[in-house]
Parts: structure tokens; C-alpha cells; sequence
């Protein structure tokens, strides 16, 4: 019995991947220490240059709540207003169609090879740039553009259609292409994962499709949702190439606002705007995490996905 338990410990103990981190007790706390300075403490810099002023190209170097309240007293707020709607629309938007063609590809009836074509597809953009990508669409949802002009030719409409360009749709149509590779990776990982045998144990004791999802794949999945939604919602939040190329300055968003304020050299506008930005995020970031605790237990479902 001792010999069997030791083996089955061996074993075990056999099957734990060791890492370098693992190994050397000093290395996840210099990684830690190294990715604080680089990440942390650029962004508590920011934020506390936020708190000065800048009058006549010049710097004060006094601590004042001043350029927080110029943020909403100077036509900054219903940009920041519209900001945020465009931005949570998309991420919704993301999550509605990204979720069901992350569960299709994950565990639908898909080949292999379909899978692998998908997956290169979805990274294709990232090696590409954005402005280069964003830049054919105008030339697609322009009234004398590809779409008006197959409509027109087909007799389907009578005039062309204006509003494709330069509008609130557009800018989203742009947020929802750029940003959908983000919504769906994060998601596909964690569902790939997700063992099969417990979805066919919950299957077996009589629970229905709707069922499987609701009580086991939702569950499970939290962490990718969670991931694409950080992945989609900041990205869209601080967007700049959208609304310029396919906003065409008629849709203003904070980028532009930044882009203004840095332009004028006015840096603690800068600061506090993109400041705004990271706490919003985070702020959103945390509500989600309330909310999805009543749907299932994060912690949990990250120990089942490394199990």
C-alpha cells in the first residue's frame, strides 16, 4: 500500500510542470519588481502629473485640483459622455457576436483544418496596421463608394447613401472589425479548455443545450469573457484611428481631446485625460467582477481551467 501510494505520488509529483519561476524563489519577485517600475509606476507618474497646470507653455509645479475641473467645465464632459457610450456599446456588441463564434469554434462542429484557417484569420490583423486597415473602409462606405455603387447597380436603392461615413455608425462599424479578434481569442482559449467529459456528465444526468451552457460553459468561461472584455472595452475607450478616418471629426471622442490638448502643449490635460480613461476601466472592470460573482465564482473557474 505504501509502495502504491508513494508511486501514485511520484506520479503526480511527476506530472507538475517546473518552472524557472518555480525553481529560483527570487525571480517572481524581481519580475514582479520589474513590471511594476515599468507598468505601475508610469502610470501613478501620470496621475500625479495630472494635479499640475500648465499656463502659457510653462509648467506649474504646484499641486492643484484645477485641470481635473477643466475636464468638465469646457465641453470635455459630453465628449466623455459619448466616449464611453460608443465604447460600452461596442464591447456589447463584441460580446454578443463574439461569444456564440468563440463557442462554435471552441466546441462546434468545426474541422481542425476550418479551426486553424479561423484562428490565422482572427491573427492576421494584429500583423497589420491599423491605420492601413482602417483607411480601405472609407473607400468601401463612401457615398461614391464599392457598397452604393453595387446597391445602385442593382436597383436596390435609388440614391446613395450617405450616412455610412463620417458618422456615429461608422465609428462604431470600425470599433467593432478592429476589436473583435480581442473579444474572441481570450474567450476561445477558455472554452477550449474546458474538459469535455463534463459537459457530456452534465448532458447524461438529463440537462438540456441551454442548461449546458448556463450551468457549465458560462461558468467556466468567465475569465476569457472578462479578458476580452478589458481587451475590447480599453483599446475602444482610448481610440484614436476610428473616429478620425471613419468619424472624419464630425464624432469626437477623448483621443481627439488628448490629441488636442497635446498638440497645444497643455501635458496635464493630457495626464488627466488619460488618467480618466485608466480609471474608468478600472472602475468598470470591477463592477463586472460584482456582477459576474453571482454568475460563478471566478477563482474557481480559474483552478478548473488549470486543472
Amino acid at each position: 500500500m505504501n509502495a502504491t501510494t508513494t508511486g501514485m505520488q511520484g506520479t503526480k509529483a511527476g506530472k507538475t510542470l517546473r518552472t524557472p519561476l518555480g525553481r529560483s524563489p527570487w525571480l517572481l519577485p524581481g519580475f514582479l519588481a520589474v513590471w511594476g517600475f515599468a507598468v505601475i509606476v508610469p502610470l501613478l507618474v501620470l496621475l500625479a502629473y495630472s494635479f499640475f497646470e500648465s499656463r502659457n507653455f510653462s509648467m506649474i509645479y504646484r499641486p492643484s485640483l484645477k485641470t481635473w475641473m477643466d475636464l468638465f467645465s469646457s465641453g470635455r464632459f459630453e465628449v466623455t459622455v459619448r466616449t464611453l457610450r460608443i465604447a460600452l456599446t461596442v464591447t456589447l456588441i463584441e460580446l454578443a457576436v463574439g461569444f456564440p463564434f468563440a463557442l462554435w469554434l471552441a466546441k462546434g462542429n468545426c474541422s481542425k483544418t476550418t479551426r486553424a484557417v479561423v484562428l490565422a484569420m482572427l491573427t492576421i490583423p494584429f500583423f497589420l496596421d491599423l491605420s492601413s486597415r482602417i483607411i480601405v473602409w472609407r473607400g468601401i462606405l463612401d457615398a461614391n463608394g464599392l457598397i452604393n455603387y453595387l446597391l445602385l447597380h442593382a436597383h436596390l436603392i435609388e440614391s446613395r447613401w450617405t450616412w455610412m461615413l463620417y458618422t456615429e455608425w461608422s465609428v462604431h462599424f470600425g470599433m467593432v472589425v478592429t476589436y473583435f479578434p480581442m473579444m474572441v481569442l481570450p474567450i476561445y482559449m477558455a472554452i477550449n479548455v474546458i474538459d469535455d467529459t463534463l459537459i457530456a456528465a452534465a448532458s447524461d444526468l438529463g440537462a438540456s443545450r441551454a442548461r449546458v451552457l448556463v450551468d457549465v460553459i458560462v461558468p467556466l468561461s468567465m475569465p476569457g469573457v472578462l479578458a476580452g472584455v478589458v481587451f475590447t472595452l480599453g483599446p475602444a475607450l482610448a481610440s484614436w484611428v476610428e473616429p478620425n478616418m471613419l468619424g472624419g471629426g464630425f464624432v469626437n471622442m477623448l483621443s481627439n481631446s488628448v490629441d488636442s490638448a497635446y498638440g497645444s502643449l497643455r501635458y496635464p490635460v493630457v495626464a488627466a485625460l488619460s488618467s480618466f480613461v485608466v480609471l474608468m476601466v478600472g472602475f468598470i472592470l470591477v463592477v463586472l467582477m460584482l456582477v459576474t460573482r453571482r454568475i460563478a465564482d471566478i477563482g474557481t473557474a480559474f483552478r478548473s481551467l488549470q486543472n
